[in-house]
C-alpha cells in the first residue's frame, strides 16, 4: 500500500504544475462489473468516463481496451487528468507505464532431446504438435526455414488467432507452423510519436532479429545445414518443433512498452494460445504496479504456462526480474560447445578468449602491433570504451585494438575500431563481468577475453611500452569446439536472486542453455545486428536469458501435450523438482563470472532435465485461489489484489494459510531478521499430487542448510491412486549467526521425496538477516 500511496502522492506534487505537455501513458484498472446498460460497449463507457476529466477541447484517445487478462484501458494523460480519474466510482487503479528491453543448435541434444528415441519427450508429445506457443518479442522472419509447415497437420479449430496482414507481411506469410501474427504499437507511438518507417516495419515483421531467434528456439523446425558464419555446424532445431507458433510484436527501436506488452497477453489469451514466452524485463515493481505480472496472472489462471526471462543484471545479487510467482522465471547457462579465439601475445603467452569470424582475416602466423584504445590520449574513458568517434585513426590504424566493454554494444565497438583503420580487437571484460565470455558475429577479426585475462594483456601492453619496445599480438580462431567441460555453467550475465520483491518465493526458478545460442536470424539485419552490417546468415548466435526462456518455453508445450490435464504450476513443478544441480563432470555446477561454486541464488532448483520432468512422480500444484492467499499474506490491499486478480479478494482464509511462503511452490525459502533472538523458527505447509505409480511409497530425505535444524512430518507419504494428494509439514530452526548491521547470511539445502524410481528434490534456503 506504502508504494501506491507514494505513487498517488507523486501524482498529486506533479499535478500543481502540470500541463499536456507532461502527458504520459497510463494502465487504467476498472471494475469488472463497471458498465451501465445504456453503453454499447467498454470502449464507449471509457471514453465517456475519460471525456469527465480532460478539457473539453482535448480529443479522447484510448491506445488499448483490455478483456482477456485485464480490465481496463490504457490511454495518454497528465498527472492531473490521472489524479481525477481515480478518484472517479468503480476505478481500481492508474498504473504508470514502464518500458521494457530485450534481455538478450546444439542445446537440444545438449538437453537429452533426441529425435531417435523410441520413448521420450519429444515422442510422447509428438513434438508437440498442435499445441500453440505465443512469443511476445520483436515479431518474426516468416520465410525462415524454421517455420516451414511441411507435414504439419490442419490447425486445431481452439485457434482463435488472426494472421495482421501489410504491405511487407501478407497473406502467405502465415502457414500451418506460424498460425498467427499481430503488431502493438499504440504505447511506443503515444511515447515516441510516430514510427519511422524506413527503419522498423509497421507490421509483425522483425527488423530486430531477437524475435525471430527466441521463436526458433521454442520451436523451429528441423533444418540441416545450419550455422552462422561456418560455426556451429549442423542441425538446428526448436525445443517443440512441431508446435504451432503466434508471434506478437511489441518492441520496437526505442523499447517495448507496458501497454502494449498487456494488450498482446490481452489477445494471446482470447486467440488461444497454450504458453506464452516473453524474453523482455525491466524494474522490478510490485505486481500490482507490474503490466506483465499483471497479464501473466490472467493467462496463468486459463491455464496458459508463462515463461519470462530472469534477465541480464548478473553476476550481482537482487538482480532478478520478473519475479511473480506464477511465471516460470528462467536464468541462463551454457551448453558444451564453445568458439574458443585465443590471443598470442609478442612475449610468446597464450591467452584464451572466445569470438567468431569468417571475413578478411589477419595474416598467419603475422604478429601484429597491439594497443589498449584507453592509451591513445584525448578522452581517455570515451576511447578505453570505443565509442563512437573517440579513437584517433593514427593511433589505431593497422593495428590489434584492446577495447573495454560498457555503454555501446560489443558488435558497435568492432565497427567503431575498424572505421578508424585498426585490423582486429580484443574486448575486454571488466571486474564486473568477471570471467564469462560472449561471443558475438563482428565486422573485423575480434575475440572476447575474460577481465583477468584482459589485465595480463594490459600489464603486457604497459611492460612495453616501459621497455621501450612494441606490444604485438594476433588473434587465433579455432572454430567449433563440442565437448566442453564443465558443462553447464551459470552464465556469468544471468540475473541472481534473492528475489527482491519476495524473497519467500526463490527466484530463478531454473535456468536453460542462454550463452552463445543458433537460431533463426531475419534476412535484413546483418549477424553483428548493427546497420553497417551487410552480411546475410539464416541463423546467428545471440547470448541472453532471452534465449533461455523459449528453451523452457518449447519444454512446457512439450510437457502439456504429453500431459494435457497439468496446470502451469504442475508443469514448472515438473521443470524444478527434477532439475540438476550438477555439471558433466559430476560436481556442482560452477559461476562463470568467477570460477565458484554457484548457488540456488544463481541457478534456482537448477538446470532443466526435460526427459525427467515427463514423469516427476510428483508436483507441487497451485491454484487461482492459493495466488490470492499469497497476495493477502503479503499484506496487499483488497484494491491491489483486484488490479491483479479482477475477482474481489476474501483475505479471510489466507490467515490459515499462515505466510507468504506457504504458497504451494516447488521451493523453500525462509527469511529470518534477528531482532537479538537467539533461535528463530518458521513451517511450511505443502501438498504433492501424486502423478506417478498409483502405489507408491515415498520417503523424504533433508539435507538441512548448514546451522539448522529441519524436519519433516509425516516422513513418508503413501499413495492408493493417480491424482491423490497429500500434505507435509516442514519445521525450519535457525540459530543466530554474528552479522554486520544491513548484511545477511545465506545457507541452502535440499527436501527429496524418493519413491525408489523418482527423486522429487526441493532446495530450501534460509537466510538471517541483521537489521539496521
Amino acid at each position: 500500500m506504502g508504494f501506491f500511496l507514494f505513487f498517488f502522492l507523486s501524482l498529486l506534487s506533479l499535478a500543481s504544475s502540470a500541463s499536456r505537455v507532461d502527458q504520459k501513458t497510463f494502465i487504467v484498472r476498472v471494475q469488472n462489473e463497471a458498465k451501465p446498460s445504456v453503453f454499447t460497449t467498454h470502449k464507449h463507457w471509457y471514453e465517456s468516463s475519460l471525456s469527465s476529466v480532460l478539457s473539453p477541447s482535448t480529443p479522447i484517445q484510448l491506445l488499448h481496451v483490455y478483456d482477456s487478462v485485464f480490465h481496463g484501458f490504457s490511454a495518454k494523460l497528465s498527472p492531473t487528468e490521472a489524479l481525477k480519474l481515480q478518484t472517479l466510482p468503480h476505478f481500481i487503479a492508474v498504473i504508470p507505464e514502464q518500458v521494457r528491453h530485450l534481455q538478450t543448435t546444439r542445446s537440444p541434444l545438449f538437453l537429452g532431446l533426441k529425435t531417435t528415441d523410441s520413448a521420450g519427450l519429444l515422442k510422447e508429445s509428438d513434438f508437440g504438435s498442435d499445441l500453440v506457443i505465443g512469443v511476445i518479442d520483436t515479431g518474426i522472419w516468416p520465410e525462415r526455414q524454421s517455420f516451414n509447415d511441411r507435414n504439419l497437420g490442419p490447425i486445431n479449430s481452439k485457434w482463435k488467432g488472426q494472421c495482421v496482414t501489410t504491405n511487407d507481411f501478407g497473406s502467405n506469410s502465415c502457414n500451418k507452423k506460424l498460425i498467427g501474427a499481430r503488431y502493438f504499437c499504440s504505447g511506443y507511438e503515444a511515447s515516441n510519436g510516430k514510427m519511422n518507417e524506413t527503419s522498423e516495419f509497421r507490421s509483425p515483421r522483425d527488423s530486430d532479429g531477437h524475435g525471430t531467434h527466441t521463436a526458433s528456439i521454442a520451436a523451429g523446425r528441423y533444418v540441416f545445414p545450419a550455422s552462422t558464419l561456418g560455426y556451429a555446424k549442423g542441425v538446428a532445431a526448436g525445443m517443440a518443433p512441431k508446435a504451432r507458433l503466434a508471434a506478437y510484436k511489441v518492441c520496437w527501436n526505442a523499447g517495448c512498452y507496458d501497454s502494449d506488452i498487456l494488450a498482446a497477453f490481452d489477445s494471446a489469451v482470447a486467440d488461444g494460445v497454450d504458453v506464452i514466452s516473453l524474453s523482455v524485463g525491466g524494474a522490478v515493481v510490485p505486481y500490482y504496479l507490474d503490466a506483465i505480472a499483471i497479464g501473466a496472472y490472467g493467462a496463468a489462471e486459463k491455464g496458459i504456462f508463462v515463461s519470462a526471462s530472469a534477465g541480464n543484471g548478473g553476476p550481482g545479487g537482487l538482480t532478478v526480474t520478473n519475479v511473480a510467482p506464477w511465471v516460470a522465471t528462467v536464468g541462463a547457462g551454457t551448453i558444451d560447445r564453445d568458439f574458443p579465439a585465443d590471443v598470442k601475445l609478442g612475449n610468446g603467452k597464450v591467452v584464451t578468449g572466445a569470438g567468431v569470424y569468417n571475413g578478411r582475416g589477419l595474416s598467419p602466423g603475422r604478429m601484429y602491433p597491439l594497443v589498449y584504445a584507453g592509451s591513445g590520449g584525448g578522452d581517455g574513458y570515451s576511447s578505453s570504451l570505443c565509442l563512437e568517434g573517440s579513437l584517433d585513426p593514427d593511433f589505431v590504424k593497422g593495428k590489434i585494438v584492446l577495447c573495454d566493454r560498457g555503454i555501446n554494444s560489443r558488435a558497435a565497438k568492432g565497427e567503431v575500431v575498424k572505421k578508424a583503420g585498426g585490423v582486429g580487437m580484443i574486448l575486454a571484460n571488466g571486474v564486473f563481468d568477471g570471467e564469462g565470455l560472449v561471443v558475438d558475429c563482428h565486422v573485423l577479426p575480434a575475440t572476447a577475453v575474460g577481465a583477468s585475462n584482459a589485465d595480463e594483456i594490459r600489464q603486457y601492453i604497459d611492460s612495453a611500452s616501459k621497455s621501450k619496445s612494441s606490444a604485438t599480438a594476433t588473434i587465433l580462431f579455432k572454430g567449433t569446439r563440442l565437448g566442453v567441460r564443465p558443462a553447464p555453467v551459470v552464465a556469468s550475465f544471468s540475473a541472481r536472486g534473492p528475489n527482491p520483491e519476495t524473497p519467500e518465493i526463490l527466484k530463478p526458478d531454473v535456468i536453460a542453455p542462454g550463452l552463445n545460442i543458433l537460431a533463426a536470424w531475419p534476412d535484413k539485419v546483418g549477424p553483428a545486428g548493427i546497420p553497417s552490417d551487410n552480411r546475410r546468415t539464416e541463423f546467428n548466435i545471440l547470448s541472453g536469458t532471452s534465449m533461455a526462456c523459449p528453451h523452457v518455453s518449447g519444454l512446457a508445450a512439450l510437457l502439456k501435450a504429453a500431459h494435457p490435464d497439468w496446470s502451469p504450476a504442475a508443469i514448472k513443478s515438473a521443470l524444478m523438482t527434477t532439475a540438476y544441480t550438477v555439471d558433466n563432470r559430476g560436481e556442482t555446477m560452477v559461476d562463470e563470472s568467477n570460477g565458484n561454486t554457484s548457488t540456488v541464488l544463481d541457478f534456482g532448483s537448477g538446470h532443466v532435465h526435460p526427459t525427467k520432468a515427463m514423469n516427476p512422480g510428483l508436483v507441487y500444484d497451485i491454484t487461482p485461489m492459493d495466488y490470492v492467499d499469497f497476495l493477502c499474506n503479503s499484506n496487499y490491499t483488497i484494491n491491489n489484489i483486484q488490479v491483479i486478480t479482477r475477482r474481489n479478494a476474501d483475505c479471510s482464509g489466507a490467515k490459515r494459510a499462515g505466510h507468504v511462503g506457504n504458497l504451494n511452490y516447488p521451493s523453500f525459502s525462509a527469511v529470518f531478521q534477528q531482532y537479538g533472538k537467539h533461535t528463530m523458527s518458521t513451517h511450511f505447509i505443502r501438498q504433492v499430487t501424486n502423478v506417478g505409480d498409483p502405489n507408491s511409497v515415498y520417503k523424504v530425505t533433508v539435507r538441512p542448510p548448514s546451522g539448522t535444524l529441519v524436519t519433516v512430518e509425516p516422513k513418508q507419504l503413501v499413495f492408493r491412486r493417480g491424482g491423490q494428494k497429500l500434505n507435509f509439514l516442514v519445521r525450519v530452526e535457525a540459530t543466530a549467526v554474528k552479522l554486520a548491521p544491513g548484511s545477511t547470511n545465506m545457507k541452502s539445502g535440499s527436501i527429496v521425496w524418493s519413491d525408489g524410481k523418482h527423486n522429487v528434490t526441493s532446495p530450501i534456503v534460509v537466510t538471517m538477516q541483521q537489521p539496521l
